[in-house]
């Protein structure tokens, strides 16, 4: 048995590190056609479909999915990944970060699932995931803009899960506890040691476990009965 995912054309935004990396890397090997959109400068993953865009830009989004379309074939599977972080505590988030971080996590995903929505509509097929975060459920100090943004997610999913629904399309959450990325850099080995300790599994998670959760719930086989849920990969740190 397989998860079904070979010759699957899915789109993955941000795959160019971090979580995002380790989930294009994944569906490769598990034979799926990837296309990837990444902001930074970086040598194209082999056997993909690499774009420069921006979340942000809803008619650059259209783009994206209309080549994609034409040079992969009709997208099977969307996973809204790309998301950035403008820590501060509350009194100093100015309005640029509040903005930036709220049109790239939140508006982003709309910008990302809306030109292809109607066409898994249509085609009465299509799973989503949509990255979100631990700090959309439970808060975290310095992440008002960051944990408002993800906890939209959550409610966007859920609800366009029971809209999507009556065509065969079904929409996910994956939440990732603190995993091993470069937003965990900035953080002082103080605070990280303090985190460890709330974590019943006493480790924070790997890229790759992020990825194998969102490769769960793009499966046509593995998760056919599975819609408008909450994954949460976190180590038991919220449950």
């Amino acid at each position: 048995m397989t998860l079904g995912l070979e010759d699957q054309v899915i789109l993955v935004t941000g795959g160019n590190r971090g979580i995002g990396s380790a989930i294009v890397n994944l569906l490769l090997e598990l034979g799926s056609k990837v296309a990837y959109t990444y902001r930074s400068i970086h040598t194209p993953q082999l056997g993909t479909l690499a774009i420069s865009a921006d979340v942000t830009d809803k008619i650059g989004m259209a783009q994206v999915a209309e080549q994609v379309e034409k040079q992969l074939g009709a997208i099977d599977g969307i996973v809204a990944n790309a998301g950035i972080t403008k820590d501060n505590f509350f009194p100093k988030v100015t309005s640029a970060d509040w903005d930036a971080v709220i049109d790239t996590n939140l508006k982003g995903v709309y910008n990302t699932l809306q030109p292809i929505i109607p066409k898994m509509y249509d085609r009465r097929s299509g799973s989503v995931v949509c990255i979100s975060s631990i700090s959309g459920e439970q808060g975290n100090l310095g992440q008002t803009n960051y944990a408002a943004s993800k906890a939209a997610v959550i409610g966007f999913t859920k609800s366009l899960a029971k809209e999507a629904a009556r065509y065969g399309v079904r929409v996910n959450a994956v939440a990732p506890g603190f995993i091993e990325t470069d937003m965990l850099n900035p953080i002082s080995d103080k605070v990280k040691q303090r985190i460890l300790s709330e974590i019943p599994l006493s480790r924070f998670g790997k890229p790759e476990e992020i990825a194998w959760a969102v490769a769960f719930l793009l499966s046509p086989l593995a998760s056919s009965y599975i819609t408008g849920t909450v994954l949460r990969v976190n180590g038991a740190h919220h449950t």
